[in-house]
């Protein structure tokens, strides 16, 4: 009988999702069986509990330079962005519970007004697509080849009836980072200059999911009002996260049930998954300098190397302004679903874009939103590195990958020219 050999797995793919770090796992297992108690118990094991929630809050804030009375836990990302978009609209339409009645959203005689992108997270698109139908106006701004948005176009859009402005701090497919702070400057004027005393409106929201461990989280040096984050890209647990809110915005629940969260978050915390959290995002905060730093340099190598080595492969997104840790490409005349499989029969595994969007045969609407042909949405590669990535993995990649690309190129009748 031969002799089964394993294949030593290499992960990169940590912009869908990361493992939960030991240090993390550490800080919740007391709360799985020990201190079980319900947080709105009086009791000692309900305080117990209730007192971690709010140590909990209490990190969260000081990592994003915020009020603990600002910070809301939810159950991921989707929740979070859907609690903002929703949850603004929905206070703006005099309190009513979504879905709303279209004529209660008239300002004389425009219609409630929000801006966003067209490559943001579905969490956010799709909210706004609903809101549509709700008798919202809606501007989708369209983003550089570079994957930038120009915050110049951000200033055109703004109305009077504009409520909200939701753009994405870090792209989950192709990494670029936003200039924030300039649009969150931009929004500051543009409410100056708006009749009135100090009008609250528009508000600025971001979907920050991508960003600990690599870029700066201060909400006041941000700019914004309201920002999204999630555990599982942080190496803390699935199904947690948490939606900053600065004092005095007002938002309309999605749930109702009981008062938990500023009664925003209705039902029985999560309390072993908020610690989770809570904890992933301080060691986040803490180790970020040292790892961006790591993954840059990997980053800059493996791009390099995909660009050179295997004929027409392009980078997609901004060359320098975009995440440590993302590495996404278009390799021609391949497609990447079929790449992602032979990969993984080699003990890699990647994507192609965002996991939320995997079982669609749909091109990325990333890739189509900065220009790029069908072609080079179809064979769109993302590789997302993380703590465990190494240089000889990277380099392990590199030798199993461009055998994968002849072998398919061979098979396939496209021959596509590089674009600029």
């Amino acid at each position: 009988m031969a002799k089964k050999t394993s294949i030593k797995r290499i992960y990169m793919d940590h912009a869908a999702a990361t493992p939960m770090d030991k240090r993390v796992k550490k800080a919740m297992m007391p709360f799985w069986v020990e201190d079980f108690g319900n947080p709105n118990a009086l009791y000692k094991e309900g305080l117990v509990a209730r007192q971690a929630i709010e140590q909990a809050r209490e990190d969260a804030a000081k990592v994003l330079g915020a009020r603990a009375k600002e910070i809301i836990f939810t159950n991921g990302g989707t929740e979070s962005d859907n609690l903002a978009i929703l949850g603004v609209a929905g206070n703006q339409c005099q309190g009513l519970a979504l879905p709303l009645a279209r004529r209660d959203l008239d300002i004389g005689t425009s219609r409630l007004h929000i801006i966003t992108t067209k490559f943001e997270h579905h969490a956010v698109l799709n909210a706004c697509k609903f809101l549509e139908t709700q008798g919202f106006e809606v501007t989708y701004l369209d983003v550089g080849k570079d994957g930038v948005v120009n915050p110049d176009d951000v200033k055109k859009a703004l109305k009077p009836e504009t409520i909200l402005v939701t753009i994405m701090y870090a792209n989950n497919e192709i990494g670029t980072v936003q200039p924030i702070k300039e649009i969150a400057k931009v929004i500051r004027n543009f409410k100056k200059a708006l009749p009135g005393q100090k009008p609250t409106k528009p508000f600025f929201h971001t979907d920050a999911c991508q960003a600990p461990g690599y870029l700066d989280l201060n909400v006041e040096r941000l700019g914004v009002d309201l920002l999204t984050l999630n555990g599982s890209k942080i190496y803390g647990p699935k199904g947690t996260g948490l939606l900053y809110v600065k004092d005095g915005v007002k938002l309309q629940p999605l749930l109702y049930g009981g008062e938990q969260e500023r009664k925003l978050r209705p039902g029985t915390e999560n309390v072993t998954g908020i610690v989770g959290l809570a904890e992933a995002l301080k060691i986040a905060d803490t180790e970020k300098e040292k790892e961006a730093k790591r993954l840059s340099t990997l980053r800059d190598y493996f791009t390099q190397r995909l660009t050179t080595e295997i004929s027409k492969t392009v980078l997609n997104g901004h060359p320098s302004e975009r995440l440590p840790n993302n590495v996404n490409v278009s390799i021609l005349d391949v497609e990447g679903e079929a790449v992602i499989l032979y990969l993984d029969e080699k003990g890699v595994a990647c994507s192609t874009g965002s996991a939320c969007t995997s079982e669609s045969l749909e091109p990325s609407h990333v890739i189509m939103a900065i220009g790029r042909p069908h072609a080079y949405a179809h064979g769109a590669m993302r590789f997302s590195l993380g703590r465990s990535t190494t240089k000889k993995d990277i380099d392990y990649v590199m030798k199993v990958l461009p055998p994968i690309v002849e072998k398919l190129r061979s098979m396939s009748p496209t021959n596509i020219e590089v674009k600029s």
